[in-house]
C-alpha cells in the first residue's frame, strides 16, 4: 500500500539550539524578549497520551525549539527482570505497551527460550502469533480513535472502541483477565485455546476489512483530516534510518522493514501479509500505514487460525518449563517442581542471546546476557516507543502548537513502554 496524496509544504524551520531541561533560555542578541516564551506541554496532557513533557520554546503560535523530556513513569522493569528471574518477570511485562499485553508477553518468552535453548510446540507458537496480531490490532484501534479525537473526529473513536471491547472479550475468554493477561510461558502457553473460540476470532478477523472502510470512509479524503496532517511532522526516509524509528513511523517514510518478514519467527514464516509504507513521511502516510496493517494483522489471524496445529502446548523441557496448572493443583511432585522453577533452581546456560520481535510499536528486542541461574546478569530491553521519540526534536520546530497533536498521535507512543 502506498498512499497517493500530494503533502503541502511543511512549514520547518532550522530550530535554535535547544534549552536544556529546566534551564533559562539564553536570547540571541536583537531577540525581543517579549516575542518568545517557554511553555511545558505536560506531562499531564490529554494529547501526550502518557506523562511525556515537551518543553517547547514559542514565537507566538510558532515552536522554535523542542526538548522531549521522559522518564515519569520509569518503574526499573530491566533491574526487576535481573533480580526476579525468567518465570516471574514475565507479568512485568503486560505493563510496558499496556495496550498490547499479550504482544508483551510473547516478546519475552521468545527471548526467554532462546536464553534456555528451547521451542515450543508448533499449536503453541500459532496461538502466540494469533495473539500478537489480536493485541496489534487492539493498539492500533486504540492509537487511531484517540488520534482521530485529539485532532476533532470524535465518531471514529466510538466505533474503535466498541471493536476493543470486543477484543478484549477474547482476551478475557483465552487468559482469564482483559489487560494484564501474562498468558505465556518459557516454553508455551498456559492455556490452550478450543475450536469455539478459535472460530469467533476468525470471524472477526474476516470482518474487519468491511469496519476498516466505514472508518476510511470517515478520515482518509476528509478535508479537514488532510489538512491537519498533509505535510505535518515530516520523517525524510534519511532521518528515520539515522535515528532507528522502527515500526509504522519507519514505514511511513518509505522503509520496507518488518522483522515479521525479514527475520521470521513464531508462524509468521507460514502466512503471507503486505507490508504497506508510505512516500512522503508524514501524519497522513503514518495513520495510513496503520489503517492497512489493521486489515494485514487480520489477514494474518485468519491464515494462523486455518493452519492451527494440534498438540502440546507445552514444550516438554522439565529443567525450565513450569507443569500444567492443572497438575500442579492437584499433585505433590509438579506443586514442588513449579515451586524449584519459581523460587530460582533453574540453572540456564551462560551466554548472551539477541532476540527481536515486530510489537504495534515498532522492533522491540531483548539483549539478554546470562551467566548461568535463574535470572539474567543483564537484561536489556529496545522500547520502540522510546527510540521513535527523539524524532520530535527535530521534526516538531517550526510547526504550529496546534499541529503538536497530530504529530504525537501519528507517532503513537505509549509512555509505559518508553520509560520502562
Amino acid at each position: 500500500m502506498t498512499s497517493q496524496h500530494t503533502p503541502t509544504a511543511a512549514p520547518v524551520a532550522a530550530p535554535k539550539s535547544a534549552p536544556g531541561i529546566d534551564s533559562e533560555i539564553r536570547l540571541d542578541a536583537g531577540d525581543d524578549p517579549g516575542e518568545r516564551m517557554i511553555l511545558n506541554m505536560g506531562p499531564q496532557h490529554p494529547s501526550t497520551h502518557g506523562v511525556l513533557r515537551l518543553l517547547l520554546e514559542v514565537d507566538g503560535e510558532r515552536v522554535v525549539s523542542v526538548v522531549p523530556d521522559v522518564g515519569y513513569l520509569h518503574r526499573g522493569k530491566e533491574k526487576i527482570g535481573e533480580t526476579l528471574g525468567y518465570h516471574r518477570y514475565i507479568p512485568y511485562t503486560d505493563r510496558l505497551d499496556y495496550l498490547a499485553p499479550l504482544a508483551n508477553n510473547c516478546s519475552a518468552t521468545w527471548a526467554f527460550e532462546k536464553v534456555c535453548g528451547i521451542k515450543a510446540p508448533e499449536r503453541a507458537e500459532a496461538i502466540r502469533t494469533l495473539c500478537c496480531e489480536l493485541a496489534r490490532i487492539s493498539a492500533h484501534l486504540l492509537g487511531l480513535g484517540a488520534y482521530a479525537m485529539d485532532v476533532g473526529a470524535m465518531t471514529v473513536f466510538l466505533y474503535t472502541f466498541s471493536e476493543r471491547e470486543t477484543l478484549y472479550n477474547f482476551f478475557e475468554y483465552l487468559t482469564g483477565a482483559r489487560f494484564t493477561t501474562t498468558y505465556t510461558r518459557i516454553g508455551g502457553v498456559a492455556r490452550d485455546a478450543d475450536e469455539g473460540w478459535l472460530k469467533d476470532v476468525r470471524a472477526f478477523c474476516a470482518s474487519l476489512d468491511a469496519k476498516a472502510d466505514t472508518w476510511e470512509d470517515l478520515l482518509t479524503n476528509n478535508r479537514i483530516w488532510r489538512i491537519r496532517n498533509e505535510g505535518v511532522g515530516v520523517i525524510t526516509r534519511e532521518m528515520a534510518l539515522s535515528y532507528g524509528l522502527t515500526g509504522p513511523v519507519l514505514r511511513g517514510s518509505g522503509v520496507a522493514y518488518d522483522v515479521r518478514k525479514d527475520r521470521p519467527y513464531g508462524f509468521y514464516d507460514r502466512v503471507d501479509f503486505d507490508v504497506p509504507v508510505g512516500q512522503h513521511g508524514d501524519c497522513y502516510d503514518r495513520y495510513l500505514v496503520r489503517m492497512e496493517e489493521i486489515r494485514q494483522a487480520a489477514r494474518i489471524g485468519v491464515q494462523v487460525i486455518d493452519q492451527m496445529p494440534n498438540g502440546p502446548i507445552l514444550a516438554d523441557e522439565p529443567k525450565f518449563v513450569l507443569p500444567h496448572k492443572q497438575g500442579v493443583m492437584t499433585g505433590m511432585e509438579q506443586l514442588i517442581h513449579q515451586f524449584m522453577l519459581i523460587t530460582g533452581e533453574m540453572d540456564t546456560p551462560p551466554g548472551e542471546v539477541h532476540s527481536h520481535t515486530e510489537l504495534p510499536k515498532g522492533e522491540g528486542g531483548y539483549i539478554i546476557r546470562s551467566e548461568g541461574g535463574a535470572a539474567p546478569w543483564r537484561l536489556k530491553y529496545r522500547a520502540p516507543s522510546f527510540v521513535n521519540l527523539q524524532v520530535l526534536k527535530d521534526i516538531i520546530p517550526g510547526h504550529m502548537i496546534a499541529d503538536i497533536v497530530a504529530i504525537l498521535g501519528s507517532i503513537d507512543f505509549v509512555m509505559g513502554e518508553c520509560d520502562k
